[in-house]
């Protein structure tokens, strides 16, 4: 068996797998590129292997990172299966079209403005590709073993990230290997804790929080007094937020602050549609999170939604202290943009970021200091306070990790740190040899194993 490592390495983003054994390949998620240029320049080079030779693909989850290569990849040819659970194809059905409009979309924009270097500019993909690509999509649900072909199985385990998120645990010629896609946190107030793992032949681990521990304190006392004093000189919070997962948590928390009267009466609104749509997942799958349905129907209700463009635009003028949460989290495309480039200048407002940001992407440069930020072909300057809230994070740090391998049975025969910035990576690696006594490697792009 072979496994190649074709993306996520000394990185967060581009998560993909290759997976070799039994006369078949397999790719463990598809995930897209993000952050600097030199990582977002792999999106548009040619693929590693003709997908048209991939069997098929089996996605740990829904967030792009993971999954947004797909339309591309049935786009270049490939025509097999993606397996995934029912929620994360529930949510794939909202976030790769919105991603192939969103792309189309800057291509318009950048061609409109001649503000990109490529004539004409193009998509990565389109709205119709991503849509195309929900063909091909198989959901499993979890904890059933899934047959690839004679020798080759799969199954998945709930891992707690977000809606639908999974562990992959791969068999095939006898050996097996723990994928475990992000992994969540064991007491997340939305979502379930992860289900722990027994034991494999080799574990792919991601360590997106390898170098940090999240802070015990409640999240709720460090969101009051940032939204107390925004809302105390006439300002808006904006948080720009994952449409799936990061904004349901957020507006879980702001209902608990008001529930409390913890925080002023102003509006809360959740600019997205897709984040509109993945709340409607949320309710459709009672018996994937903690949240009953009345626990929903309250936090879902003490938010305005915002539908259409000309509603976005409207908040922008709307002077009156809010609090706006928009996709996307790391500023990367999405209405949030347009609300930094509209009120990020003012120093009353308020840019709160509650999730990991990649290296290279606006949230990282915003919250590095930086007071410009190119937005639409345009340098926008950040007057705005800059606010972090690292310890909401869907993503377990260190020591859950830590925790959540140590229950496996034997050790790995080697495990592999991927899907974190290279200084959380190894870290994390050290922490494993530390602590477990495990076999570690760092794999670089394009290493391939074999197993």
């Amino acid at each position: 068996m072979k496994l190649t490592f074709l993306g996520a390495t000394r990185t967060v983003t581009g998560s993909k797998y290759l997976i070799e054994a039994a006369d078949k390949k397999i790719l463990i998620d598809c995930g897209l590129f993000q952050g600097y240029k030199e990582l977002r320049l792999r999106n548009w080079t040619a693929f590693p292997i003709p997908p048209a030779e991939i069997d098929a693909v089996v996605l740990t989850h829904a967030h792009l990172d993971h999954s947004g290569y797909l339309p591309l990849l049935v786009k270049q040819g490939f025509r097999g299966k993606i397996y995934c659970t029912p929620p994360t194809f529930d949510l794939c059905k909202l976030l790769l079209p919105d991603s192939g409009y969103i792309q189309e979309e800057d291509a318009k924009r950048a061609n409109k403005y001649r503000y990109s270097k490529h004539d004409p500019a193009v998509p990565l993909y389109t709205l119709a590709d991503a849509e195309e690509s929900l063909k091909y999509f198989k959901p499993q649900p979890f904890g059933k073993d899934i047959t690839i072909a004679e020798g080759l199985h799969f199954r998945f385990e709930r891992n707690g990230h977000i809606l639908g998120a999974s562990w992959v645990l791969l068999t095939a010629e006898k050996r097996t290997v723990l994928f475990s896609g992000d992994i969540g946190r064991p007491h997340d107030p939305v979502m379930k804790a992860p289900v722990l793992p027994g034991e494999a032949d080799y574990v792919v681990v991601e360590s997106t929080y390898g170098d940090r521990r999240h802070e015990p304190t409640d999240p709720l006392d460090q969101l009051e007094p940032i939204i107390k004093h925004t809302a105390a000189r006439g300002g808006t919070v904006i948080i720009p937020a994952f449409a799936v997962g990061r904004a349901q948590s957020m507006m879980y928390y702001l209902h608990a602050l008001k529930s409390a009267h913890r925080m002023p009466n102003i509006p809360v609104y959740l600019d997205s549609p897709m984040a509109i749509g993945a709340t409607d997942v949320l309710e459709k799958y009672l018996n994937e999170h903690r949240l009953n349905r009345d626990q929903c129907t309250a936090v879902t209700d003490s938010v305005t939604y915002i539908h259409s463009v000309e509603e976005s635009k409207k908040l922008d003028t709307n002077h009156f202290p809010k609090v706006i949460i928009a996709a996307s989290g790391m500023a990367t495309g999405g209405r949030v943009l347009h609300h930094i480039k509209s009120l990020g200048s003012d120093r009353q407002n308020t840019i709160l970021f509650t999730g990991f940001q990649a290296g290279g992407t606006r949230g990282d440069r915003m919250l590095k200091g930086e007071k410009e930020v190119k937005i639409h072909g345009f340098m926008v300057p950040i007057n705005a306070e800059i606010a972090e809230l690292d310890n909401m994070s869907a993503h377990a740090d260190y020591e859950e990790i830590l925790n959540w391998l140590g229950h496996m049975r034997k050790p790995p025969i080697k495990t592999f740190v991927t899907h974190g910035e290279e200084s959380a990576a190894l870290a994390m690696k050290g922490h494993i040899e530390d602590w477990l006594g495990w076999k570690c490697e760092m794999p670089d792009y394009m290493h391939t194993a074999l197993l």
